[in-house]
């Protein structure tokens, strides 16, 4: 008889189920899918209104899935614009998310399959949700369901919005400030994650000015290569410090 090598505190420690994975991120994704649902309610409206067929809203929401970029592309349709306008205005609007995709855990994400979903869905209420202090031990599986579940959101309230868009009146007003409150929620929730590094929110403040100043017409993708750029000069500093492991 082979008597077992293997420990109690030796065990490793197995996958959370899928369904346990599933309810946390249904858990981690209510408040900001929540926010989600006026801002697709509006998104769908105005594609309704601008004369697009009601399914143009659904199939953005799921194939295009860019958020603001969106509302922009619904004018470039309506005025048929250039394809290569449309592109620079693609990559104008979206390209903070190649900064994201620096620390951003897809290394936890397995599969070929999920790693590019995880990619294509990539926002920035999941890079702020998947990069807190609390988020670190998250797996990829429920950072997968995490994406899914806000994907849902937006594409069904999206859909719903064209659908109810003939119903809503033009005078409703507050839709469009859904998007700021969402973010200035999200820029708090990293505050207090800091746990008190004042020189990372101050850094990311004087990159912003820096760029508005200077750079007014290219604001996000200046203001983030100057925070990218003040983040590695810092982390330099750090590190040759005596003593810094």
């Amino acid at each position: 008889m082979r008597v077992s090598s293997v420990v109690a505190g030796d065990r490793p420690r197995s996958a959370p189920p899928r369904t346990s994975s599933a309810r946390a991120a249904l858990r981690d994704s209510a408040s900001v899918g929540l926010g989600f649902v006026p801002l697709g309610l509006a998104f769908g409206a105005l594609v309704a209104q601008s004369g697009l067929h009601w399914w143009w809203a659904g199939l953005s929401a799921a194939l295009i899935y860019g958020g603001s970029f969106e509302f922009l592309l619904i004018g470039l349709v309506a005025a048929v614009a250039p394809l290569a306008s449309v592109a620079v205005t693609a990559f104008m609007v979206n390209v903070r998310h190649v900064f994201y995709a620096l620390s951003f855990p897809l290394h936890r994400v397995t599969g070929r399959l999920g790693k590019a979903y995880g990619t294509f869905a990539l926002s920035d209420e999941v890079y702020a949700l998947t990069t807190g202090e609390e988020a670190r031990s998250w797996p990829g599986r429920r950072i997968l369901w995490l994406q899914s579940f806000l994907h849902l959101y937006w594409t069904a309230s999206a859909t719903a919005g064209a659908l109810l868009g003939s119903v809503i009146p033009g005078s409703v007003t507050g839709l469009d400030f859904a998007l700021t409150a969402l973010f200035t929620v999200l820029a708090l929730d990293a505050l207090r994650d800091l746990r008190g590094d004042l020189p990372t929110p101050v850094l990311a403040l004087l990159s912003t000015l820096a760029a508005r100043l200077l750079f007014p017409g290219q604001v996000l993708l200046v203001a983030f290569a100057l925070f990218t750029g003040g983040l590695l000069v810092r982390y330099a500093t750090i590190c040759r410090r005596p003593g810094h492991a």
